[in-house]
């Protein structure tokens, strides 16, 4: 049974990290537990589907990080909803759960070697997501990790209505 991170793991950004690669790890075990038909079909009366929140998972991850604190260009910063922040959640269908995955994977290396080498103190960059006021790395943390968490757990509601894995 896999367990959230122990304590003791170094400084703040490496607890970050770590809890990130848990909440990542969830997710995906959880989407991976389910057919592949199940993961393309809402449960939900707000009419997501396991799929489509593993991917916008990925693309929020993507958008705080690359585009929100390095200010870097992205392609499509709201691909996972169709150029807006408020549309509907959509994966084309011939999106795999592997490519979601891997998506989510190639981020994931971004953010860890990110964590790994800049203070959380540092002020996100300017022209990428945030033309002014940019909050600090250590906030965007947070606000990720919140995502991840809140949407782990409608995971684990969909998952097990879909019949599912459950528990830890």
């Amino acid at each position: 049974m896999r367990g959230e991170p122990a304590p003791g793991l170094g400084d703040e950004a490496e607890h970050v990290a770590a809890y990130l690669r848990y909440y990542r790890a969830t997710v995906i075990g959880r989407s991976r537990s389910l057919p592949t038909r199940a993961l393309r079909e809402t449960v939900v009366p707000s009419d997501w589907t396991p799929l489509e929140l593993l991917h916008h998972l990925a693309f929020m991850e993507r958008r705080w990080f690359t585009w929100g604190f390095l200010g870097e260009p992205v392609p499509d910063p709201w691909g996972d909803s169709q150029g807006s922040p408020d549309a509907a959640w959509r994966v084309p269908a011939e999106t795999s759960l592997d490519d979601v995955v891997a998506l989510l994977t190639t981020q994931a290396t971004r953010t860890e070697r990110l964590l790994a080498v800049t203070p959380l103190d540092t002020v996100a960059a300017t022209g990428g997501r945030f033309d002014s006021d940019p909050p600090d790395l250590r906030w965007i943390c947070f606000h990720v990790l919140q995502e991840y968490a809140r949407h782990a757990g409608h995971l684990d509601v969909a998952v097990e209505l879909a019949g599912g894995q459950t528990g830890e």
